[in-house]
């Protein structure tokens, strides 16, 4: 008996397990895309509050516009965002670590409107001195883990990340790439790693959300 005949002359469809892996595949990268365009408008964003404040200083030659006055930054900010917020679900799994709060956009939203308003705080308040600042944004950045995340796994990632973003950038000014106009600790400014935990707490928390959108595709 024949291949045809066996078949009937219907088309091969895929075998569920198959469908299962390349739909949990293309859910991955539409999460991981997703993820890259938040943090290239959130780094599009936060970086002209500092060059407005004059907080950070580039090269001339490239500060025409504040697509070319770091042309990098985004594509690297996009990058970390998404292996940030895939590897905040992924940790909640393997930890077994169940969300404390109601997970909803609304509350995503409110998360990301007090990161950019932390971020505003660090660029246009004026402080007495610098460690009133660190303190302060240090306090804001704690209560934003606190009123939406609260997971012990979500603050050990963003210690974690905020000291190694910082270390990164400390080698990015050593090197020259940019500066900071008044650093007042090895480089860079002491409140940079408040900032760099609120933005992963951010980015973590609309990594959960999107983990919970199922993109069905039919094969």
């Amino acid at each position: 008996m024949s291949d045809s005949s066996l078949s009937g002359g219907a088309p091969m469809h895929r075998g569920p397990y198959i469908s299962m892996i390349t739909n949990r595949t293309m859910n991955l990268l539409i999460r991981a895309a997703m993820l890259f365009m938040v943090g290239v408008f959130l780094a599009l964003v936060l970086n002209l509050l500092q060059v407005q404040r004059n907080v950070t200083l580039f090269p001339p030659d490239v500060i025409s516009s504040i697509f070319s006055s770091a042309w990098w930054l985004p594509p690297c900010c996009g990058t970390a965002a998404a292996l940030i917020g895939l590897l905040y679900p992924c940790m909640d799994r393997r930890l077994g670590e169940p969300h404390k709060l109601k997970r909803e956009w609304s509350n995503v939203m409110r998360c990301v409107a007090v990161f950019v308003g932390i971020n505003h705080a660090s660029a246009k308040v004026d402080f007495v001195n610098n460690v009133q600042l660190s303190l302060t944004l240090a306090a804001l950045s704690v209560g934003l883990w606190w009123t939406f995340d609260r997971s012990r796994s979500g603050f050990g990632l963003g210690v974690i990340i905020a000291i190694l973003a910082t270390l990164a950038t400390q080698l990015l000014v050593y090197n020259g790439v940019f500066q900071y106009t008044s650093p007042d600790f090895l480089y860079i400014r002491s409140w940079l790693p408040c900032i760099f935990f609120a933005g992963v707490i951010t980015v973590g928390n609309i990594g959960r959300q999107l983990a919970l959108v199922n993109f069905y595709f039919q094969f």
